[in-house]
């Protein structure tokens, strides 16, 4: 299951790189409308996890995502998280961070997002979550870990 996770997080890794060296200017109107849709997605994709419904959550991710992990896979490790830190309890944006990769990358367009959650059954913890904007416009979930 870590396995899992780790593999998707590295997506995320990379992607954070990648925002460091992109610098520190502040987003444009245009990048903060890009970020609040990225933002939207993400709580959505979020609220499939939460609800436990773990097979529409891989249907509904990224081609990145369902490259890295197959839905039988994802749905057991999903779960047995999940199970391991009971119902979520609250959520709060800590930080996040819009890019884009170098051209020629897939990736696009992406955010990092960094949640500071509660659940029942561990008080701290950190979600990252990354959503690109994949070819056809929409933004979907490439990466996701707890810790």
């Amino acid at each position: 299951m870590r396995k899992i996770l780790w593999a998707l997080a590295a997506a995320g890794i990379c992607l954070l790189v990648a925002a460091a060296l992109l610098g520190d200017e502040p987003p444009t109107k245009a990048e903060k409308a890009q970020m609040k849709a990225g933002e939207e997605a993400a709580l959505a994709w979020l609220a499939l996890v939460d609800s436990g419904d773990y097979a529409r959550s891989w249907k509904e991710s990224a081609e990145l995502f369902k490259k890295e992990v197959t839905q039988e896979e994802w749905e057991k490790s999903a779960k047995a998280a999940r199970e391991t830190f009971g119902k979520l309890l609250s959520r709060a944006l800590k930080a996040g961070e819009y890019g884009r990769a170098t051209p020629g990358d897939p990736r696009g367009e992406y955010l990092i997002l960094v949640y500071d959650s509660s659940f029942e059954k561990r008080k701290t913890a950190a979600e990252t979550v990354v959503p690109v904007k994949e070819k056809d416009g929409v933004w979907r979930v490439a990466g996701y870990a707890t810790k």
